[in-house]
């Protein structure tokens, strides 16, 4: 008598095209600038339709010509609130009803109010987990069930190094970023049986339109410079691969794992 192989069901044979992601459906949220952009720029170049979402229509118009102009495949936009959890299931619903699956979400907004934790009132706290934390845990939950039926998905959750390190006066925004990676491995667990792997991107300090007056601070560039091993800013267009791997079919045993892209800064003493 045989036993089946524990890995019998695995991928097995030559990659004609590595890192490809044709005839994959991709929604990225928070993806008119930014990070969100690039990310969504990259899985459009490796052959996804990505449908790329924000509260303003109008930017994610501009944002989605941008990115047709680059990738040379059209990008659909899906302008909605991700704390607006009834706004969110039907833009899904939508997305689904039109492309007839979707394979990848890539859970990137993240909104951030530094301040000690003395001055936020209650109300302040609630609203920013809403957005950095319920929301993507409930677009998670709206997506996995779709990708469930073909077999097959690729929860991306974007957390951030202050996952991991603290800084002062940043209370909210680490516990909620702590907070996604705890429910990206959580997912892992959950919906591995269903074909769907979760994991995480950390990014570090990177040179973006949020983050511009940071990088013009001449005083705060010279902390990154001593700060980040490769002594400087991270590029936007530097964390697009990332995406694209734990997209890929490459990552199919990827499970659970946080992939960090900061130059070195959270191993640095």
């Amino acid at each position: 008598m045989t036993t089946a192989s524990p890995v019998a069901s695995a991928p097995s044979g030559p990659v004609a095209r590595p890192f490809r992601l044709d005839g994959r459906v991709a929604l990225v949220t928070g993806a008119g600038r930014g990070l969100g952009f690039e990310m969504a720029k990259a899985l459009a170049a490796a052959g996804a339709r990505v449908v790329i979402n924000g509260r303003h229509a109008g930017r994610l118009e501009a944002a989605a010509a941008a990115l047709t102009g680059a990738t040379g495949r059209p990008v659909a936009i899906a302008p909605f609130d991700v704390a607006d959890h009834a706004a969110g299931r039907a833009a899904i619903a939508a997305l689904v009803g039109e492309h007839g699956r979707l394979d990848i979400l890539v859970n990137n907004v993240g909104a951030r109010d530094r301040r000690p934790l003395k001055d936020f009132v209650p109300g302040e706290v609630e609203a920013l987990f809403a957005a950095d934390l319920v929301g993507p845990m409930l677009l998670a939950r709206e997506a996995a069930e779709h990708m469930a039926t073909h077999r097959h998905g690729r929860l991306i959750t974007v957390t951030s190094i202050a996952a991991h390190i603290a800084n002062r006066h940043d209370p909210v925004y680490t516990a909620a970023k702590a907070g996604l990676g705890g429910l990206m491995r959580a997912l892992a667990v959950d919906y591995a049986k269903a074909g769907i792997t979760s994991n995480a991107i950390a990014p570090g300090m990177f040179a973006t339109e949020t983050n511009a007056g940071l990088v013009a601070d001449a005083n705060f560039s010279a902390f990154v410079d001593i700060r980040v091993p490769l002594g400087r800013w991270g590029r936007p267009e530097e964390i697009g691969a990332a995406a694209v791997f734990l997209a890929s079919d490459e990552a199919s045993f990827v499970n659970g794992h946080v992939l960090v892209v900061d130059g070195g800064q959270s191993v640095r003493m």
